[in-house]
């Protein structure tokens, strides 16, 4: 294992230690416990189990068939640029991406079917980000480390990728009161992205990642003055893992 893929999970896994001890000394939501409905399933099943099983498939076969196919990567584009910079590069251009895939997820049927039990926790805390459907994980992180790969960027980038990816979800569904004022219109935090995770009017609303600036920009920001205090989706959903992949896959006879 390399140094960066080493460091990765070290620095993803302490991150998650600080969130979860903030979440205790600072909630958004007071009394929401820490061993919570779902949390064996997005634990073990979604943050392990899949997240294991789908960077095999993403990175030995998909990326590495696109790759050998249209073989761009041997030119090395990006291979002499610093590794910050390709780190920046790639963060801001795959979360204007990941922006405008979430919203449509919203509008479309058939996307929304692979995002919705994103949705259905009714706490929102560091891990339940960690529930996304295999096919929506697929699609979003094929395109987000294909370019990484195809421009010729060291394995370091695609390591450190991860990482901001990882705790900058951890963080933005964390059960934290963060108070980050006039930040808030550049970065992504707790307090707006809480509200898309609500049952009202913000579920629609906030679709930013790390940026919040494209909601402020394409006006899909929401941020009231108050907070956020019934999360998950208002019709039952599925409770574990293989009932929650299934279910995408329902029919479609009684949607208009």
């Amino acid at each position: 294992m390399l140094f960066a893929e080493k460091l990765s999970i070290a620095l993803i896994v302490s991150s998650a230690l600080l969130i979860m001890v903030a979440e205790r000394i600072f909630p958004y939501n007071k009394g929401q416990k820490f061993i919570r409905e779902g949390f064996f399933d997005d634990f073990v099943l979604y943050s392990i189990a899949q997240s294991y099983i789908l960077g095999i498939i993403i990175f030995n076969y998909v990326i590495t068939f696109i790759d050998s196919a249209v073989d761009i990567s041997r030119f090395k584009l990006f291979s002499e640029m610093p590794i910050w910079m390709q780190l920046l590069f790639f963060t801001i251009t795959h979360d204007l991406y990941i922006y405008w895939m979430h919203r449509w997820q919203h509008k479309n049927k058939y996307l929304w079917r692979i995002h919705e039990v994103h949705h259905s926790p009714r706490k929102v805390d560091w891990l339940s980000g960690s529930r996304s459907h295999a096919m929506e994980i697929l699609i979003n992180q094929t395109v987000e480390f294909l370019p990484i790969i195809l421009l010729g960027s060291p394995p370091e980038v695609v390591a450190y990728k991860a990482v901001i990816s990882a705790v900058w979800g951890m963080y933005i569904h964390s059960n934290i009161n963060v108070n980050s004022g006039k930040l808030q219109k550049i970065v992504n935090g707790p307090e707006m992205h809480r509200w898309h995770h609500s049952t009202g009017k913000g579920r629609n609303r906030n679709f930013a990642t790390k940026f919040a600036v494209w909601d402020w920009i394409f006006g899909t920001a929401y941020l009231p003055g108050y907070k956020a205090d019934h999360y998950g989706l208002k019709a039952n959903f599925p409770g574990n893992y293989f009932t929650q992949f299934l279910f995408a896959f329902r029919s479609y006879k009684n949607i208009k």
